[in-house]
């Protein structure tokens, strides 16, 4: 049995991710591939922040830089500005854990951008921007 990515198929390219069982079934199964899945992953709201659409995390060594956004970007809909309180990486922990539960990478390149001492993570679909008022 063939498994293909519906979305790629629908987008005329072939589609073809692997074979499963049974091998010898010529039919066709559905199932997603990577860079679509992140897309769609991209689409989700937040777990932790769902009303949050764009979430800057600030490095605590940049207080000023954290209440300037604060002031000009925190109050609007969809904005959350938050200090990064992390000590320290888990996974650059020397302790290995008793059980690996990471099944391949998780992170999703198109939703993270390093700036300046913060990262701006994008939650969801970001609304459109309003159109110009045309006047007469």
């Amino acid at each position: 049995m063939k498994v293909i990515c519906a979305w790629c198929q629908r987008e005329g390219r072939s589609g073809f991710l692997r074979e499963r069982e049974p091998l010898d079934d010529p039919s066709e199964t559905h199932g997603i591939c990577l860079r679509h899945q992140q897309q769609v992953a991209a689409t989700l709201p937040s777990q932790s922040f769902p009303e949050v659409q764009l979430l800057i995390i600030v490095t605590p060594d940049e207080p000023g830089l954290y209440e300037y956004l604060t002031k000009t970007v925190g109050a609007l809909k969809g904005v959350r500005v938050i200090v990064d309180r992390r000590q320290a990486e888990r996974r650059r922990d020397t302790d290995t854990p008793a059980r690996d539960r990471r099944r391949g990478d998780r992170r999703l390149p198109d939703r993270e951008v390093r700036l300046l001492g913060c990262t701006i993570v994008r939650f969801g679909s970001l609304p459109p921007p309003p159109a110009a008022a045309h006047t007469e």
